[in-house]
């Protein structure tokens, strides 16, 4: 049994019935003999029903949006942004799958030799709530337009995203086992991988939770993608625009309550500025009101659950008895629901839960180095890299930097990290591997099959 429970009241918005293991059976293997029919069909064939869908996500994206705050908590105007978001990737991948996935022509002594992309078939996707849509989509739009199918493993407090999504993508025009979603709790997600019909697997969600869905799916020779935690840091150089900076910092850490694997988490500012930088961005972060997510005031929601919110404050807690010092926040609100307010922390040092563990929700780790060399040296000394970014008024120098410095998967100059349908996505080290979006990510799940004919 699967619950829908609304993190700002507490009260259960709606039960679903757990899939049997029969039911899962028989969904995969329908998944899997639709792919034999749809791996044949047209690029063209697929994109119309691929715009179909993004034309439905903009139609509705009010009324999904309210879902997303619903279940999770999502203010609804960061959630009609992610259901645009969603749009423009199927939009994307609609327009330029075919052309990524032509064959790549190689000369040899042979008459003619080239890579083809084949689709491989069933690809599962495990999916994290704090992104519902935006997650799945991602995944979905390039996996269909390849000519895979997919099975859906949705968090457990989001099932009625789960099931939206499969409701879209059939209304969509999609035959109605090339995507579907199954309704299981994690301790059923390993039996899927092992399935014979499911061919890869793409995880979204913490590092523990990748180490063992890539354990399992390389037990079984299984290709996988992992986009997992995250503790982006965000150097702040002598040169910056601080006020500037101070906004985007502020923008990047509490977009989503702080819920997001590439929000920004660590902040290292250099010496010279520090005391000025700190002044503007805890203004910025005390400009946030949080509430409601259906009240059009509110900046930000609650967190998506009462557990993750005392799990948060316990890592503030631990920080503070090491040493850090709380100067903004840092308390549990006496209010029903699970709320935790904008919260920056200093004195921030190796040791502490605040520098060594990923923070996920709106809590700032600001740390203070004596110059450019430490900020990146600091910056890197984390088991994650998954994004990063550089303020400087320099641009070229915050380019070499972003470049060839810092161990991250994702670097931005004078910005918030953030995924764009055009650019791959993914990180390293314990954030995980494979990439998603661009023409990277439609390539993860096909078979990079030569040919020659002499």
């Amino acid at each position: 049994m699967m619950k829908s429970v609304n993190p700002v009241t507490g009260e259960s918005l709606q039960t679903y019935e757990s899939y049997s293991e029969k039911g899962v059976e028989k969904i995969i293997n329908s998944v899997d003999k639709t792919w034999h029919h749809w791996r044949s069909t047209s690029f063209v064939h697929r994109g119309r029903r691929m715009q179909n869908l993004s034309s439905l996500l903009k139609t509705k994206k009010e009324e999904l949006a309210r879902l997303m705050a619903l279940e999770m908590g999502k203010v609804l105007k960061e959630g009609i942004a992610e259901i645009e978001k969603c749009a423009w990737v199927c939009d994307y991948y609609a327009q330029n799958a075919e052309s990524f996935l032509e064959n790549e022509i190689i000369k040899t002594e042979a008459s003619k030799s080239y890579v083809s992309y084949q689709p491989l078939g069933t690809i599962l996707a495990v999916m994290p709530w704090n992104f519902p849509f935006w997650q799945v989509f991602r995944f979905l739009a390039p996996t269909l337009m390849a000519g895979n199918t997919a099975v859906l493993k949705h968090a457990s407090n989001v099932p009625g995203c789960a099931m939206a999504i499969e409701e879209l993508v059939r209304d969509a025009g999609f035959p109605e086992n090339v995507f579907r979603t199954i309704l299981i709790g994690s301790n059923q997600v390993e039996k899927v991988i092992r399935h014979q019909a499911i061919k890869g697997v793409s995880l979204t969600g913490s590092t523990p939770a990748g180490k063992s869905v890539a354990a399992i799916a390389g037990s079984e020779l299984k290709k996988c993608v992992l986009e997992l935690g995250g503790s982006d840091p965000y150097l702040i150089l002598k040169d910056a625009n601080l006020e500037k900076a101070a906004k985007i910092c502020a923008s990047g850490r509490l977009l989503n309550a702080g819920q997001s694997c590439i929000g920004a988490k660590r902040f290292i500012v250099v010496d010279d500025v520090y005391p000025e930088f700190l002044e503007h961005f805890t203004h910025e972060m005390n400009n946030a009101y949080f509430g409601d997510p259906t009240d059009s005031d509110s900046t930000m929601g609650p967190l998506a659950r009462v557990d993750l919110r005392d799990e948060l404050h316990q890592q503030v807690v631990k920080s503070v008895s090491k040493g850090a010092e709380v100067i903004l926040g840092g308390e549990i609100p006496h209010r029903k629901g699970a709320f935790y307010p904008p919260t920056i922390l200093e004195n921030v040092q190796a040791g502490m839960p605040a520098y060594d563990e990923e923070l996920f929700g709106p809590v700032a780790s600001v740390i203070r180095v004596k110059n450019e060399e430490e900020a990146i040296k600091v910056a890197n000394d984390t088991v994650f890299g998954l994004g990063a970014a550089i303020f400087t008024k320099d641009a070229k120098k915050g380019e070499t930097i972003a470049e060839t410095q810092l161990e991250a998967g994702c670097c931005f100059v004078n910005d918030f990290v953030r995924s764009d349908p055009r650019l791959p996505f993914g990180g390293i080290k314990e954030s995980g591997f494979g990439r998603e979006l661009s023409v990277h990510g439609i390539k993860e799940f096909m078979n990079a099959k030569t040919v020659v004919v002499k």
